[in-house]
C-alpha cells in the first residue's frame, strides 16, 4: 500500500510541470498586456513609454526566458508580485481567499455525497418506479439549468420575494458587532445559496452514477448466492453490494474537484463572493499573469491532491489494485 502511495505522489511533480508549462504560455496567447490595454486608447502614449512599460513587467523577454524565470520563483514558494497598481505578493491576495472558496467547495461536495449517493442507492433499489423516475427527472432538471440562472432564481425567492437569506457578500454590515454563534450563523447564511448552487448540478451526476454501478452490481452471481441464502436485504445492500459500487463513484468525486473550483468563477460573480473564483476573473480580465498562474498552480495542485486522495480510497476499497 505504501509503495502505491508513493508512486501516486511521484507522478504529481511532471503532471503539475507540465501543467504550468500549457497554462504559461497559453495565457500569454491571449491578446493584451498588463498596463498596455488602458492606453491602447490613449494616442498620446509613445512606443517608447509602451517600451518601458513592458520592460518593467518583464515581458520584453522571450516566452520561455519569462517562464524559466518564473518556475525559479514557484520553487521557492515565490508566486511574484500582482500586476495591478497594488502590486501587493500574490501569495497574500491567494491566501485571503482561498478559504472562503474551500470552503464552499468542501460544503458542496458533503451535500452532492449525501444528497446524491442516497439518492442513486433509492432509484437502484426500486428501478422504474414513480418515485424514482420523478427523482431521476428532478436532479437532471437542476443539471441542466445553467448555473447562473439558478442563482438568480434562489436570489429572487429566498433574497428579494421571502426575504429569508442575503443574496451578496459573506458578511452583514454589523457583523463585528454579533456574538461568536451569531457571526457564524451570519457567514452561514450568506454561503447557504451559493453553496446549493454549487452542488445542484453534481448532484445529479453522483445519483446517476451511483445507480449505474448499484444495478450492474446487484446482477453480479455473489449478489443473487447472498439472496438464495436467505440474508436481509439491507445487509446484501450494505455489506456486500454497496461497497463494490462505490468505486466508480470515488473516482468521480475525486475527477469533480477541478469542476467545482472553475465552476465557482460564476457563481462567486453572482453572489459578490470575494473568493478565488472572482479573483480568477478580475485577473484575467486586467492581464495579470503573476495571479493567474498562482491561481492557476493552487487550482492544479488542489485537482491533484483530490485524484491522488481518489486513488487512495480506490485502493483502499479495491485491494486488486494495490496488487497491480
Amino acid at each position: 500500500m505504501l509503495r502505491f502511495i508513493l508512486k501516486r505522489i511521484l507522478l504529481l511533480f511532471p503532471m503539475l510541470l507540465g501543467i504550468t508549462l500549457i497554462s504559461f504560455f497559453v495565457i500569454h496567447l491571449v491578446p493584451g498586456e498588463p498596463g498596455i490595454m488602458d492606453l491602447e486608447m490613449t494616442p498620446k502614449v509613445t512606443k517608447e513609454a509602451r517600451e518601458r512599460i513592458r520592460a518593467y513587467y518583464g515581458l520584453d523577454k522571450p516566452i520561455h526566458v519569462q517562464y524559466w524565470m518564473w518556475l525559479k520563483r514557484i520553487l521557492k514558494l515565490d508566486f511574484g508580485l500582482s500586476f495591478t497598481p497594488d502590486r501587493r505578493p500574490v501569495i497574500e491576495k491567494i491566501t485571503e481567499r482561498l478559504p472562503i472558496t474551500i470552503t464552499i467547495n468542501l460544503a458542496s461536495m458533503a451535500i452532492i455525497f449525501i444528497v446524491g449517493i442516497p439518492i442513486g442507492v433509492y432509484c437502484a433499489k426500486y428501478k422504474d418506479s414513480l418515485l424514482d423516475k420523478s427523482l431521476t427527472a428532478l436532479v437532471f432538471a437542476g443539471y441542466a439549468a445553467p448555473t447562473f440562472w439558478i442563482a438568480l432564481l434562489l436570489m429572487l425567492l429566498f433574497g428579494v420575494y421571502l426575504e429569508l437569506l442575503p443574496i451578496s457578500g459573506v458578511k452583514s454590515f454589523n457583523f463585528e458587532e454579533l456574538s461568536v454563534t451569531g457571526k457564524i450563523l451570519d457567514i452561514g447564511r450568506h454561503l447557504l445559496l451559493p453553496v446549493l448552487v454549487s452542488a445542484s448540478g453534481g448532484i445529479a451526476g453522483i445519483s446517476r452514477f451511483m445507480k449505474n454501478s448499484l444495478l450492474e452490481v446487484l446482477n453480479q452471481d455473489y449478489i443473487r448466492t447472498a439472496y438464495a441464502k436467505g440474508l436481509p436485504e439491507r445487509i446484501i445492500l450494505r455489506r456486500h453490494a454497496l461497497r463494490n459500487a462505490l468505486l466508480p463513484v470515488i473516482t468521480i468525486l475525486g475527477l469533480s474537484v477541478p469542476g467545482l473550483i472553475g465552476g465557482s468563477v460564476i457563481f462567486e460573480s453572482i453572489f459578490s463572493i470575494p473568493g478565488m473564483g472572482q479573483l480568477f476573473y478580475m485577473s484575467v480580465m486586467a492581464r495579470d499573469y503573476p495571479t493567474i498562474m498562482g491561481i492557476l498552480v493552487m487550482g492544479a495542485f488542489l485537482t491533484l491532491l483530490g485524484n491522488l486522495l481518489a486513488d487512495i480510497a480506490y485502493a483502499v476499497f479495491d485491494p486488486r489494485i494495490r496488487v497491480e
